[in-house]
């Protein structure tokens, strides 16, 4: 990859993780008065129905053969229908902030998937590195202080984690989807999830019963059409230019984002720890998703 098309990749990179960074602010405020199941049954048909919409007006079809929707399905599965739902719940008891935490060691998952089982991207010292500085700078922006009470919501914050081992099996998986266009897994699996979550919506919260606040809708118009409908886009596209561990490092810059949102617009502030927390994200980062430069041959004499 030259290095024009790299930087690209990795602004796309700092882009998701803005995106999915936001995405548990909005979580937070829509399940105040919209049930997790219903909230999330909401964002994957919006964000489908969006993306469905920018296909075909770009004139595009999606798949229509059997083999290719039970992909579709796998995927939701992976990737939204069973981590949408935990995270939701969870968020209901537990903090925004620990969610994001918890929720940021997909690509520690994603590489010891990759490392003992999957083995379709070469396991490097760089990349394991990357992994330790990524969880060094997180445990530098948060704080120890943070995760103190990890044992008082301990259900719920399990929950968070199997969400996050799912996504790391989302970005193995969704390197299948190799040729098609970003926008057609994305939308596929979106619509697919749609499908499951729509009828327990149903049965289980009776949407109709709801009277949810306006800043619960607002919340989830903002998570279905930008942290879903853009973000699975270019999520899509990550993983198969920065490949599977590279695109799940989107998940260590979401908390220096968050913290930043936080000192922007609510006026927190940043502790020393928390700068050089922020420089071992975006060296984690950097190791995980630059390309390894190949080896030059020599001729002996």
């Amino acid at each position: 990859m030259d290095r024009p098309r790299l930087a690209l990749e990795l602004l796309l990179l700092v882009a998701l993780a803005t995106l999915w960074g936001a995405s548990y602010t909005f979580i937070k405020i829509g399940v105040e008065t919209i049930p997790p199941v219903t909230l999330i049954a909401a964002r994957t048909l919006i964000a489908g129905t969006v993306l469905l919409a920018l296909i075909a007006w770009r004139g595009l079809t999606l798949p229509r053969d059997g083999a290719m929707w039970r992909r579709f399905l796998f995927q939701a599965c992976l990737n939204s229908v069973v981590p949408f739902t935990l995270i939701a719940w969870s968020e209901r008891t537990i903090d925004a902030g620990v969610a994001a935490i918890l929720n940021s060691t997909t690509p520690i998952f994603a590489f010891l998937l990759t490392a003992l089982i999957t083995r379709h991207e070469p396991v490097t010292a760089r990349k394991f590195l990357g992994v330790l500085a990524g969880i060094a700078g997180i445990g530098l922006i948060i704080g120890l202080e943070a995760f103190r009470g990890i044992g008082d919501q301990l259900i719920p914050q399990l929950a968070v984690v199997l969400a996050t081992v799912c996504y790391a099996g989302a970005a193995i998986f969704g390197k299948g989807f190799r040729g098609l266009d970003p926008m057609m897994p994305a939308c596929g699996s979106l619509l697919a999830g749609a499908a499951l979550l729509i009828p327990a919506s149903l049965v289980v919260d009776r949407p109709w019963t709801l009277d949810p606040s306006p800043e619960s809708l607002i919340a989830l118009l903002c998570l279905s059409v930008f942290s879903t409908a853009l973000a699975f886009v270019i999520y899509f596209r990550l993983i198969h230019t920065l490949g599977s561990v590279g695109a799940t490092a989107q998940a260590y810059v979401r908390v220096p984002i968050g913290v930043a949102i936080g000192v922007v617009f609510l006026g927190e502030t940043l502790s020393t720890t928390a700068w050089l927390g922020l420089g071992c994200v975006i060296a984690g980062v950097a190791a995980m998703t630059m390309p390894t430069r190949p080896r030059v041959a020599t001729v002996g004499g």
